[in-house]
C-alpha cells in the first residue's frame, strides 16, 4: 500500500515572496489607470491630438495583451524568475523614459516599452506562485491575493494619481514605479525559486507577429472613422485587421505548436468566461476613462479631489471582491457573476442622468464597478476549472490575455466613440465666430481661454455641455453589452 507524502505547507519565506511578487500585480493595472487623472495635465504641456491622446492611454495596454502569451512560451523556455527580473528592468526603463518624455511621440514610445516589461511580469508571477505554494489550499489561496493585487492597483491608481498630480508634475506618476521594481529585482533571486518547462516548445515567430497586427490595424481603423468619419484609410485598416485575424486563426490551428490554444474556445465555459472577461474590461476601463476627464474638466476639481471621489467606486469593488470570493465555495461562480451584470445596470441608468454635480456620476461608477467585480474576482478560477489540467497553463495566458485586451479596446473603442460625440455636439451648439477650437475638451477650454468675455465662457459652457452628453450616449452603448453579459453568463448557470 503506497501512502502519499502530504505537499509541504509554505512558511515565512514564501509568503514574503508572494508581498515581492505582489508589488509588480499593483503596478501592471495602476499603470493603466494612472493616467486618467494625469491626462487632462499631460494634455496641457504635451498638447497631442484626439488620436495621440488615445495612444498614449491605449498603447500600453495592447503591448501587454499583445505578449502576455509569448512572455508566457518565453518563460517556459529560459525560465519564469529570469524573465521577470527582465521584465522589471524594462518596465522601469520605461517609466523613466516616460516620466521626462518632452513630447507625445517619446511618451507613446516609453508607454509601449512599459507594456512590454509588463507582460513578462503577470504570466511570469503566476508560474512562480505555482511553484511556491504546493499545498492546494494555501495555492488558492495565494493567487486569490495576488488577483486581489492586481484589482488593487486598478482601483489605487486614480487615488495616488491625484496625489502625486496634487503635489508634483504629470511625470511623476510614472516614477512610482522605480522604487518598487528596485526591491522586486534586489529581492527575487533569494526569495523566488527558478523553473523552466523541460519540453518548452518552440516560439511561433509568426503567432507573434500577427497577434500584434490584428488588435493594432482594427483599433487603428476605429480611431480614423471616429475622428475622420469613413474615409478609405479607416475602412482598409478594418479589412486588412479582419484579413489578418482570419490568417492568424487559420495558422494557429495548423501550426505543431501554436501561439494560441484555440481548442480551449471549443468548452462553453472557457468561451464564455474568457469573452465575458473581454467585455468587462472595455466597459470598466472606457467608463473610468471618461470618468476623471469630467470630475476635472467639466466639475473642474482638482486631480486629488478628483482621485477622492473616485475612492468609493474601489472600496466598492474591494468588498464585493472579498464577498464573492468566500461565496463561491457554496453558489455557483456562474450565478454570481451574472446577478453582479445586472446589478452593474443601474449604473448606465445613472450615468444617463450626469449633469454638473458628481452625485449621479459617482453612484454610477460604484454600482458598475461592484456589480463586474465577480467577473475580474472569479473569473480567472473558473476559466482554470474549464480548461483540461494539461492546458491550464494556456489557459491562464489566455484568461489574462481576454482582461488586458478588454481594458485597452474600452479605452480605444468607446474613447473614440466619445470623442466622436463630443465632436458632433459641439459642432451643433457652440457660439458662433469660435471655430477651429480643438478636437478635444482639453483643447476646447484652452482655446476658450483665450477668447474675450462672454464669449470664451459661452465656448466653454458648450463644451462641457457636449462632454456629459457624450457620457449619456456612453451610458446608452453600456447598457445592452450589460444585457447580453447577463444572459450569456446566465446560460451558463443552467449547463454544467
Amino acid at each position: 500500500m503506497t501512502v502519499r507524502t502530504p505537499p509541504a505547507r509554505a512558511g515565512t519565506r514564501e509568503w514574503i515572496a508572494l508581498a515581492v511578487l505582489g508589488v509588480p500585480a499593483v503596478l501592471v493595472m495602476m499603470n493603466m489607470s494612472v493616467l486618467y487623472l494625469a491626462l487632462p495635465t499631460l494634455a496641457a504641456d504635451l498638447n497631442p491630438g484626439a488620436a495621440a491622446q488615445l495612444w498614449i492611454m491605449d498603447i500600453y495596454g495592447f503591448m501587454v495583451a499583445g505578449f502576455l502569451i509569448t512572455m508566457g512560451s518565453l518563460g517556459d523556455r529560459y525560465g519564469h524568475r529570469r524573465l521577470l527580473l527582465a521584465g522589471a528592468a524594462v518596465f522601469t526603463t520605461g517609466s523613466i523614459m516616460a516620466a521626462w518624455a518632452g513630447d507625445t511621440g517619446v511618451l507613446i514610445a516609453a508607454r509601449a516599452i512599459q507594456g512590454v516589461g509588463a507582460a513578462a511580469l503577470a504570466p511570469s508571477s503566476l508560474a512562480v506562485i505555482r511553484r511556491l505554494f504546493a499545498d492546494p489550499g494555501q495555492r488558492r489561496f495565494a493567487i486569490t491575493v495576488w488577483m486581489l493585487a492586481f484589482m488593487a492597483g486598478g482601483a489605487l491608481g486614480p487615488l495616488v494619481g491625484g496625489a502625486l498630480l496634487h503635489f508634483f508634475s504629470w511625470g511623476s506618476v510614472f516614477l512610482v514605479a522605480v522604487p518598487a521594481m528596485v526591491v522586486l529585482v534586489a529581492a527575487a533571486p533569494y526569495l523566488l525559486p527558478e523553473h523552466r518547462a523541460p519540453d518548452a516548445r518552440r516560439i511561433d515567430a509568426v503567432g507573434v507577429v500577427l497577434s500584434f497586427l490584428v488588435p493594432l490595424s482594427v483599433v487603428y481603423g476605429v480611431k480614423r472613422f471616429a475622428a475622420d468619419g469613413f474615409t478609405a484609410v479607416a475602412a482598409g485598416s478594418l479589412v486588412a485587421g479582419v484579413v489578418l485575424g482570419v490568417v492568424f486563426v487559420g495558422g494557429q490551428n495548423r501550426a505543431a505548436a501554436p501561439l494560441f490554444d484555440l481548442s480551449l474556445f471549443r468548452v462553453r465555459a472557457f468561451a464564455v468566461s474568457v469573452g465575458g472577461m473581454v467585455v468587462v474590461g472595455i466597459v470598466l476601463f472606457g467608463t473610468s476613462l471618461q470618468t476623471s476627464q469630467y470630475l476635472q474638466m467639466v466639475l473642474g476639481y482638482s486631480p486629488l479631489i478628483a482621485g477622492l471621489w473616485q475612492l468609493p467606486t474601489a472600496v466598492a469593488g474591494t468588498v464585493v471582491a472579498l464577498w464573492v470570493s468566500g461565496l463561491a465555495a457554496r453558489v455557483r461562480p456562474a450565478l454570481l457573476m451574472s446577478g453582479g451584470a445586472v446589478l452593474a445596470l443601474l449604473g448606465p441608468v445613472l450615468l444617463t442622468q450626469v449633469d454638473r454635480e458628481p452625485w449621479f456620476l459617482v453612484g454610477g461608477s460604484v454600482l458598475l464597478f461592484a456589480g463586474l467585480t465577480p467577473f475580474m474576482a472569479l473569473g480567472t478560477g473558473l476559466v482554470l476549472g474549464a480548461a483540461p489540467p494539461e492546458r491550464a497553463g494556456a489557459a491562464s495566458a489566455i484568461s489574462e490575455t481576454g482582461a488586458e485586451l478588454g481594458g485597452a479596446l474600452g479605452i480605444a473603442l468607446l474613447g473614440s466613440l466619445a470623442a466622436a460625440v463630443y465632436g458632433h455636439r459641439l459642432g451643433d451648439t457652440q457660439p458662433s465666430g469660435t471655430s477651429g477650437s480643438g478636437d478635444t475638451l482639453a483643447e476646447t477650454l484652452r482655446h476658450a481661454a483665450t477668447l474675450p468675455q462672454p464669449l470664451g465662457g459661452a465656448l466653454a459652457e458648450s463644451a462641457r455641455d457636449a462632454f456629459t452628453h457624450g457620457i449619456h450616449v456612453h451610458a446608452l452603448v453600456v447598457a445592452p453589452l450589460l444585457v447580453l453579459l447577463a444572459a450569456v453568463t446566465g446560460v451558463r448557470t443552467t449547463r454544467r
